[in-house]
């Protein structure tokens, strides 16, 4: 019995000492462990330590040892102590503390969640304009969110922006992020690249990427394509000359018309009505212009535009006919003028001026061999007799004098007695493509 008292004290002292150290490792390995947690381990450790102590006494002479086991008895009895009201006030807290199966199912969970938010993260980058990403501290790419630059992801990768856009193009963007590293702050830029023959513009935000510590290392950022806006911006800049310079034509225009009308106008009244008639037809040109940003304007457009009260009949004096042509905006002006003298002059003298009139407009591409440009045809019939005039007034000047100087082109007035008809022909420099 004495053999086997002592073997049992033996596994007793191993098991201890065993059993405290792997508490103190698990404490050592698990850092964010909370402080109770870590009192209540350190608790049972020195409990079994103190416990493998006195098993220790307990096999040597008990005659010389009694006052020494007797001291640690007390030691157990203080631990224990301890041990109970620490382990009573923190009993909630274990309690709770999450079973694995539970530990398991939470990370699932937000494993799932975490999925999700990366999913809808991905879709939004995929739909937009932006391309986020991050790099190390040797300014190479280790992640990005969509094709970078032109080039896909897998080329991205791995790769340095002097790698992808060469040293002259990838200079300032290096410069910027070198910039970042080195004082770990933000820092935004602009940059121009060259995709497939075509430069788009990139704004570019970038951050210093820190890890736990908050040591730099490496950076992360998005890169915005604006190229659209900074091709607005061009345009809006285009438009703003174009618009100082045709403001001064305008003006010209209209100081030629109020001049031209008054001396051909034989009171004031009849002088505000044709002037004011006139202007409207210039404001409906310009109308036409604007909503085409300044581009252009159709020339269907233009004639539906200058004769659109003759429209609103149900039985139309007015027909209408031709390919659909884009017109450049010197070319609609001019153009409309001349369409507004035409049906003015009608609507008073021509076929317009009686029901039975018809007024013909049409129109046709010319060959290039021919040098390219339209002709326009308008063609009256069923009118009252016409008679050549004695004396060319503003709308006759408009229509062959400034229509033909203006587009460079050949207009053709015929007095028939049938009707009038007028041809222009307008060159291909003063067409541009369509909308």
């Amino acid at each position: 019995m004495s053999f086997i008292d002592d073997a049992a004290r033996w596994i007793t002292i191993i098991s201890c000492l065993a059993i405290a150290g792997g508490v103190l490792l698990l404490i050592n390995k698990r850092p964010e462990l909370s402080g109770r947690m870590k009192f209540l381990g350190y608790m049972l450790s020195v409990l079994l330590l103190t416990l493998a102590l006195l098993s220790m006494l307990a096999l040597s002479d008990g005659t010389n040892m009694q006052w020494q086991q007797s001291l640690v008895r007390v030691g157990l009895a203080v631990v224990n102590a301890v041990g109970a009201v620490a382990l009573l006030t923190n009993l909630r807290a274990l309690v709770n503390l999450p079973l694995p199966a539970q530990v398991a199912s939470e990370q699932r969970r937000l494993t799932l969640e975490l999925a999700t938010v990366l999913q809808r993260y991905e879709m939004a980058l995929r739909g937009s304009n932006v391309a986020i990403f991050t790099q190390d501290s040797d300014l190479r790419y280790t992640s990005v969110s969509k094709p970078l630059f032109g080039f896909p992801v897998e080329q991205v990768l791995n790769a340095t922006d002097a790698e992808l856009l060469g040293d002259a193009r990838s200079g300032p963007i290096h410069l910027l992020k070198r910039e970042a590293l080195m004082t770990s702050e933000l820092r935004k830029g602009e940059t121009e690249v060259e995709e497939y023959g075509t430069k788009r513009w990139y704004d570019l935000h970038i951050e210093p990427l820190r890890d736990l510590s908050g040591a730099t290392i490496g950076l992360t950022g998005a890169a915005v394509d604006v190229t659209e806006r900074k091709e607005n911006e061009q345009h809006l800049r285009l438009l703003m000359r174009e618009l100082t310079h045709r403001s001064k034509n305008l003006l010209a225009v209209i100081q030629a018309m109020a001049r031209q009308t008054a001396r051909h106008a034989g009171s004031i009244d009849e002088f505000v009505e044709i002037f004011s008639a006139r202007l409207q037809a210039l404001a409906r040109s310009h109308d036409l212009l604007v909503q085409e940003g300044w581009h252009g304007a159709s020339l269907n457009d233009m004639v539906r535009s200058q004769l659109g009260h003759h429209f609103d009949h149900e039985r139309s004096q007015v027909t209408v006919s031709g390919p659909d042509i884009f017109l450049k905006p010197e070319a609609a002006q001019n153009i409309g003028l001349a369409l507004h003298e035409l049906s003015t002059n009608a609507a008073k003298y021509g076929a317009l001026s009686v029901p039975g009139g018809q007024v013909a407009i049409s129109w046709a591409r010319r060959v290039p061999e021919a040098g390219g440009g339209f002709e326009l045809s308008w063609i009256e019939k069923g009118g009252p007799p016409v008679t050549p005039p004695r004396a060319r007034g503003f709308g006759s000047l408009v229509i062959e004098r400034n229509l033909a100087r203006a587009l460079d082109g050949k207009v053709d007035l015929e007095f028939d007695p049938t009707g009038l008809h007028c041809s222009v022909s307008v060159p291909e420099q003063h067409l541009t493509p369509g909308r």
